[in-house]
This record gives structure tokens, sequence and C-alpha cells, in this order.
């Protein structure tokens, strides 16, 4: 092997990128990792706000994200991210004609499908016919198969009506998951996509859909641990560094030019946004580039508000009758420690929302605080404050499934990451773990190096 065929090049800094740089750095390549922004860990981050640590938006896993849970463990996290011992959702509907009611969406210790049925059976958002609906709809949404090119060009409010949902059991139940892992309603879903989400988050193992989320700053997980991880394991980590070319060598290898130098390698990891890519790509790599510029985006608006004391007891819960999606308790993470309370509103698919000034969402999303909160009635609001992600997904549109790229390009020693690849999942950091797990080990294999892992269906 020569000098060049030994040296990786990773472009892009987020969870993609840095598990790319991990598992080649793993493999014993010379691995340098370039990242324009001054952080890691892409549109999962944090930033300071006077005293509070503040994350640019609420993430939340699964027990079924085996790549994301491996990436906590390969960098040390785990323990700063647990799961719910068992899943359980608070929904309250404040829009409920004989007043707010709450429910809970949470499983017992029996097997899959039976884990939910006793919670469907009490969830007071729906009728007793429309929860025994969602019995038959779940049975056949099991003998699907998400990787049928068939699902992935029909939406899942299209084929939910078929099987008898009502539009309040989309709103109430489907809508409610769906739209946090997909950033869509069902209607803008593709089936293949939801029905991966709905089949392994809900359907496939008794524990899978347990949540997990940070109690600390997800920089603390995604930057400084995983920078740690990234130097102990050799890869050189270059920040505030942008890639304005990637180009073929005379003998076959790769240049990667920044601003300030040139760097040759034989691998080289693109693992940055689509139309980036598409910008970088050099001409042959894919047999049809444009395709990339065809995958929309898809926002998420999330809304910060700091109390003068506690109006929330719960970690989280999620709403219904309400523009308010899902609210989750961030104060300790924060390290706000007066008596206060930060509450971040997560609201996805905020089209709408995502251009508004401020003024208009605080006239929209305290007095509906009030209405979910009692507590907040009376509490004075010391802070107000948005952080917008206008491109946060690319978006499950039905006939995405075509678009989406898998790892290898057309031209050897050229990879593609990041969660709009083709993982067979949505765009969160499971996937986008899972491409960068799927692009080292392409680029391993085609070196002539094996590597196990525990994720080699990913691979």
């Amino acid at each position: 092997m020569s000098g060049s065929d030994q040296r990786a090049v990773v472009v892009g800094g987020g969870l993609a990128g840095v598990t790319a740089a991990l598992e080649l750095a793993d493999a014993g390549l010379r691995v340098t990792l370039l990242e324009s922004r001054p952080r890691l860990g892409g549109l999962a981050f944090s930033f300071k706000r006077g005293d509070l640590t503040v994350d640019n938006g609420q993430h939340v896993y699964l027990r079924c994200c085996t790549a994301y849970r491996w990436f906590l463990d390969r960098i040390g996290g785990a323990a700063l991210a647990p799961l719910q011992d068992r899943l359980d959702v608070p929904v309250l509907d404040v829009a409920h004609p004989a007043g707010p009611r709450l429910g809970r969406l949470r499983r017992s210790a029996l097997p899959v499908p039976l884990h939910l049925a006793a919670s469907l059976a009490r969830y007071p958002h729906l009728s007793l016919a429309e929860r025994a609906s969602v019995g038959r709809a779940a049975l056949a949404l099991r003998r699907l198969d998400p990787a049928d090119p068939a699902l992935d060009g029909l939406d899942f409010a299209t084929w939910l009506g078929r099987h008898g949902q009502s539009p309040r059991t989309i709103e109430a139940l489907w809508d409610l998951v769906g739209i946090a892992t997909l950033n869509a309603t069902a209607g803008q879903s593709s089936l293949g996509l939801a029905a991966m989400v709905f089949k392994t988050g809900l359907l496939s193992e008794n524990g899978a859909a347990d949540i997990g989320w940070a109690n600390v700053p997800l920089g603390d997980l995604h930057d400084t641990l995983a920078r740690e991880r990234l130097d102990a394991a050799g890869v050189r980590t270059e920040l505030r560094t942008k890639v304005t070319g990637i180009s073929r060598t005379e003998d076959g290898g790769w240049r990667v030019d920044t601003e300030d130098e040139s760097l040759d390698a034989g691998t080289v990891v693109l693992a940055v946004p689509q139309r980036e890519a598409h910008g970088l790509l050099p001409a042959g790599a894919l047999a049809d580039p444009d395709k990339l510029l065809d995958i929309d985006t898809a926002p998420i608006l999330n809304v910060h508000v700091v109390y003068d004391r506690k109006v929330l007891k719960r970690p989280f819960f999620a709403a219904l009758g309400s523009p308010v999606q899902w609210v989750f308790d961030r104060t300790d993470a924060s390290g706000l420690t007066d008596g206060g309370q930060y509450l971040a509103l997560s609201q996805s698919a905020a089209q709408d929302d995502i251009d508004e000034p401020v003024s208009v969402l605080r006239t929209k999303y305290l007095p509906e605080l009030e209405r979910l909160l009692p507590a907040a009635r009376g509490a004075k609001v010391r802070d107000f404050f948005v952080t917008r992600e206008r491109t946060a997904t690319f978006a499950p549109t039905p006939g995405v499934g075509r678009l989406r790229p898998g790892a290898r390009t057309d031209t050897p020693g050229l990879y593609l990451a990041g969660a709009w690849t083709a993982t067979g999942w949505p765009a969160t950091m499971e996937g986008a773990v899972r491409s960068g797990v799927s692009a080292a080990h392409a680029a391993l294999a085609a070196l002539g190096r094996h590597r196990d892992h525990p994720l080699q269906e990913a691979a």
C-alpha cells in the first residue's frame, strides 16, 4: 500500500463524518477531518447564551437506534444520554370538549405487539372504535417491507386511510410519533420511511421505542467527547476549514483543496449536506448528480422559554389540540441553577413558523404554554428566544428513496456519508452514524481491509 493509500480525508464534522473518521483511524489509516464550523457535531450542537448552555434543538433517540448507541459508547458518552427504563410518553390534549385530558403511551413487559395493547386500550384521545382500528393497522404495517421500492412512491396518510385510520387517529397517534421522527406529516411522508420507523420503533422488540436524550449539552457529547476520541485515535481535526475543491491526482489518488492547503489521500469521505456535496463532487462521481438537488429539505423550529419558577413537573410531554408539539425540561442540562425553569419546545415540520419574527412566535406560543401548563399562568418569562434550522433534515416525501445515493460513488476512493444518503432511515442521528459506518467500511473493503463492526448490516 502506498503512502497516499494509507491517508484518508473526511470532509464534514457532523455525526456522519466523525463516525467515518473514527472507523478509518481505528483500521489504521492516517485520517484528517475537515470541518468548516468552529465545532464538531453538525446540526446537533450547543452554544452559550449568557449563563445558559443551549442546544440548538432537542434531539432524542430510541433504544432501537443501535448505531447511535454504539457511537455514544465509542465516545464514552452513553451514561450522559440515558434511556428510559420503559417507554412512557405523557400526551396532553387541551382541545377536548370536556377539558384538558392527559393520556399516556407506555409499554408493558409483554411481547410485541401486546406490549402496547393495554396503553392503547386506555388511550383517552381516541374512541373505542379508533383504538381497535389502530391494532388492525399495526398488524398490517408489520407485514410491510420498508425496503420495497413500491412503498417509497406512496404517502403514509393514504395507506393509513385505506386501513381504517380516521383523521383523528392519524393526528392523535400516527402523526404524534411520525412528525417528531420523520419531520413531516403522514401526508408528506413516504410509506417506506414511515413503515421503517414504526416497524423498527414500535413493532420489532418490546423495548425498541424507549426514549433516550442527553442530560448534558449536546456539545459535551458531539463536540468535546468526540474531539477527545478523535485525538486519541490519531485523527488530525481541523476546524474552521472550508474545502474548496476535490480532484483526482495523476496517480489516481485524490487532492482535497482548502483555503489554506492541499491534502493528498487515497480515500475521501464527503460527509456534508446534499447540496454542498453536489457542489464538491468531481465530474463522473455520480451518474446523475443533479438528483442530489432534488432531495428537498424540511425545517425544525425550537422555541426556548425560561421561567422564573418551576412550571412543569415532568421531564417532557407531547401536546394535542395545540400548535405546541413536544416540550422538554432542559433546566439541569443548561446549567440553570437559580430556581427558574428552562423549557424547550421542539416544533418539527415547521414550514409555517420557521421565518416568523420572534415577536409573532412569542405571541403564539406563550399563551399556548399557559393553556397546557396552568402553573405558567402566574410565572414571569425571563427569556424567550428561538433557534431555526431551515434545512434541518431531508424531506421524507414519497419518491425520495430513488434520489438517495449509497456510500459508494462511481469513482474509486470517493465515498458519501450523511443522513440523506441511502441508509433506509429518515434524517436522524441514527441515520447519520449508520452512513458514516457504511462509507468507512466501503472504503476499507476497497483497500482490502476487513474490520468487524457490531453494525455489519449498516456497512
